[in-house]
């Protein structure tokens, strides 16, 4: 990494203010260079090598990657993990039925025996990373094209990935940066025995449901507890009743000794994607077609999902993480356009890449090497405008408009393969395979459901996309059916053997080649993604013009300003934040306090709202103030907080942690005012929401009476003057504060 970058990160982090958001995803790595003296002063007490080490226990080592979307915090010597409600929410709702209906009664082990499995579920532990750039840009030196640049770039990351995982049980890949202009190196411990512990009604975890998402003020207790499980040798291992509870290298004490305004606050976890070098020209495009496309096509899908689902408990645990799926990113695109015009972000882009422009047209070593960046941006964006909202539509209302789209063209594909097999052990063995999958789709869909989803979601597309930019099938039948395409829905749901568990099972059983080519959903299906592949070949020559633009110019833009923290938009490596409790004012006359409390859950209690339902219990433990050690030192019971760390998707259940290196918080949620900041970083107003441990302890032990929970973990009670945003270096935090050594409990199964 160069010494300017270097040099701007340490600058931006120890010259934080605790009035404004501290912009900037940072890579371990990076962190563990760092001056401890300037650490010390901003209130970060652990040294480097506690934060970050490839030798030895360190923070990292308690931080996971769940699942591939989301993040948890290991908090126990015996692999207690907390995360977000909304990112355990599948696995809760997978082991709810309607007669022991945990999503929305709550649940919590009181042993080992009662832990719940999950098949699917894996977490992951960062081993160690590493900078393998001189291995790979010096060998796509002359390499024009984009396509064989990717071709080259993928065969030298496998190459050096082979090489790290030879010998181990990890698994490992390689990261682009800065649109390929640097790379890095992950090497993972996965771990795929994860159990359900613990979780609190949705009333709880969902307080607030669609119309608080992204909202401040909140008070929202977005949390789940799970458990990583090893085989007896410590090892990762598949689900087995001889597995015990994994041993961390790291796990995080938990601090109950309250927050202030103005405290250090950090946070670990794994952010899926940002786009804030995006160009002006990205921004328009997103704000006049692709955004409202979103939003349109997920309102008409949540519309169809409501009725059936409020109609049969069944429906709605089936159809329960989809559609809040659905919702978290129907509300997303609303706010990000919205905020996109409100802080004027294209104007903001503007005057950057004006003064771009003018810098490389200064020179003429520069303008031979940076001065055609922007224009070869903007003529990219022209090339794809035309197929950005049939795009969107051929995605979002084709391929997933219907669950039974996607799994009919998988399906085709294996049941072709599977029909051109010899028979023998190898065909019987995909021919149970094919039944496995035919029962796991039947058994998460209701087809009446998914009918109306695919009626309506053709129907849209079929009125908004251009007749020459539509499926062959929906050229073919628009006049035919009138634009009647709910009748369209009932003769294909009718007619296809994929729509019916039974005919789907019969066919694979003794399949007829001839049927299986006329079957009217695997036509929709191939047409779809005939349609899909079209437009990728159409937008091939602008997205290579966007995708080299793109790399001239934050490379220009680094050497523009070597003083300015550069850091790469965010790609699910594993990153730090740095920032402060704060509050803010999002408009004239309005300020925000940094917290909540549970005066404020029931002040928005309507018993006639699901969103707002507040259980019986709870209310009983507000009105007897019953909060036990949980209680801030005015006596109230805190919910939510809010901070000035960057942070986006993906960052979903990240650890809050303090100078210590001790849990405060989760991490669940941005504020809605600033919901241009994936594109935009929003320096003065942008926050992070977090639901404080205080809560979560409150719930796991008051209200679910798991107080084995609670004796897990090392609760510390004391603020350190550490805390306090210190103006000089103190003396070292003491090592009870890292993890103490304690006994691990016997395994119970």
């Amino acid at each position: 990494m160069k010494k300017s970058f270097l040099l701007a990160l340490l600058l931006a982090i120890v010259s934080i203010a605790p009035v404004k958001a501290d912009e900037g995803m940072w890579l371990p790595m990076l962190i563990k260079r760092l001056n401890q003296r300037d650490l010390q002063k901003m209130g970060l007490q652990l040294t480097p090598e506690e934060i970050y080490s490839v030798n030895n226990s360190s923070l990292k080592d308690a931080i996971v990657s769940m699942g591939g979307f989301c993040t948890g915090e290991i908090v126990s010597p015996n692999g207690l993990m907390l995360t977000n409600h909304h990112c355990g929410f599948d696995a809760i709702r997978e082991n709810s039925t309607v007669e022991d209906d945990i999503l929305t009664n709550g649940f919590w082990a009181k042993s080992y025996e009662e832990e719940k499995p999950n098949e699917g579920l894996f977490v992951s532990f960062l081993v160690r990373m590493e900078d393998v750039t001189d291995q790979i840009l010096p060998q796509l030196e002359g390499i024009e094209s984009e396509s064989e640049r990717n071709a080259k770039i993928a065969e030298l990351s496998d190459a050096i990935s082979d090489q790290a995982e030879e010998g181990t049980h990890y698994d490992a890949n390689v990261k682009s940066f800065y649109v390929g202009k640097e790379f890095y190196l992950f090497v993972y411990e996965r771990f795929t025995d994860v159990r359900l512990v613990g979780t609190p009604p949705s009333s709880i975890g969902k307080y607030g449901g669609d119309t608080d998402n992204w909202m401040w003020p909140r008070q929202t207790g977005d949390f789940s507890v799970f458990r990583v499980y090893s085989g007896p040798d410590g090892k990762p291992a598949e689900y087995s009743k001889d597995n015990i509870p994994m041993k961390p290298k790291h796990f995080l004490p938990v601090s109950i000794a309250g927050l202030e305004d103005g405290d250090f606050t950090m946070t670990f976890g794994y952010p899926g994607s940002t786009d804030r070098y995006l160009t002006s020209y990205g921004v328009d495009q997103a704000i006049a077609k692709k955004n409202p496309t979103i939003v349109e096509i997920r309102d008409a899908k949540l519309a169809a999902l409501r009725g059936d689902m409020k109609a049969s408990d069944a429906v709605r645990l089936q159809y329960a993480a989809k559609y809040a799926q659905i919702a978290n990113y129907w509300k997303y695109f609303i706010g990000q356009t919205e905020q996109l015009n409100q802080n004027d972000v294209i104007g903001t882009k503007k005057r950057l890449e004006a003064q771009f422009q003018e810098w490389a047209d200064a020179d003429e070593t520069r303008k031979a090497k940076y001065g055609n960046a922007l224009s070869m941006i903007e003529e990219g964006y022209k090339e794809t405008d035309n197929n950005v909202i049939s795009g969107t539509y051929v995605i979002e209302g084709g391929l997933v408009g219907a669950d039974i789209i996607l799994f009919t063209y998988r399906m085709a594909r294996q049941i072709e393969a599977y029909m051109a097999m010899e028979a023998g052990i190898d065909k019987e063995e995909t021919k149970d395979n094919l039944k496995i999958a035919t029962a796991e789709f039947f058994e998460e869909t209701n087809i009446p459901t998914d009918k109306k989803l695919f009626a309506v979601t053709q129907d849209l597309y079929a009125k908004n996309v251009p007749i020459d930019q539509q499926p062959q099938y929906m050229r073919d039948l628009g006049d035919k059916y009138n634009g009647k395409w709910d009748k369209f829905a009932d003769k294909v749901y009718s007619k296809s053997f994929f729509t019916d568990k039974n005919t789907l099972t019969a066919f694979i059983e003794n399949p007829n080649e001839k049927k299986f080519e006329k079957d009217m959903m695997k036509e929709v299906a191939d047409d779809l993604f005939e349609i899909y592949r079209g437009q990728a070949q159409q937008n091939a020559e602008g997205r290579e013009l966007i995708t080299k633009g793109n790399r001239l110019f934050q490379e220009g833009l680094r050497e523009m300003e070597p003083n300015k923290d550069f850091y790469p938009d965010a790609n699910s490596t594993m990153r730090a934040s740095f920032g402060n409790i704060a509050n803010y004012k999002p408009r004239d006359g309005v300020t925000y306090d940094f917290y909540t409390t549970l005066e404020g859950v029931m002040d928005k209690e309507d018993p006639n709202n699901d969103e707002f339902i507040v259980p019986a219990k709870l209310k009983e433990l507000y009105e007897a103030k019953n909060y036990g050690q949980y209680a801030a030192k005015d006596g109230k019971l805190h919910v939510n907080f809010i901070s000035t760390n960057d942070i986006t998707g993906g960052n979903s259940g990240s650890p809050v942690i303090n100078g210590n290196g001790e849990l405060i918080g989760i991490a669940f949620d941005g504020n809605w005012e600033a919901m241009s900041g994936d594109i935009n970083f929003e320096k003065s107003i942008q926050r992070t929401i977090s639901v404080d441990i205080r809560y979560v302890l409150f719930i796991i032990d008051k209200m679910g009476g798991a107080q084995n929970l609670i004796d897990e973990m090392t609760l510390v009670k004391t603020r350190s003057v550490k805390d306090m945003n210190a103006k000089a270096p103190l003396p070292e935090a003491p090592r009870e504060r890292m993890n103490e050594k304690k006994e691990p409990e016997p395994a119970m199964n």
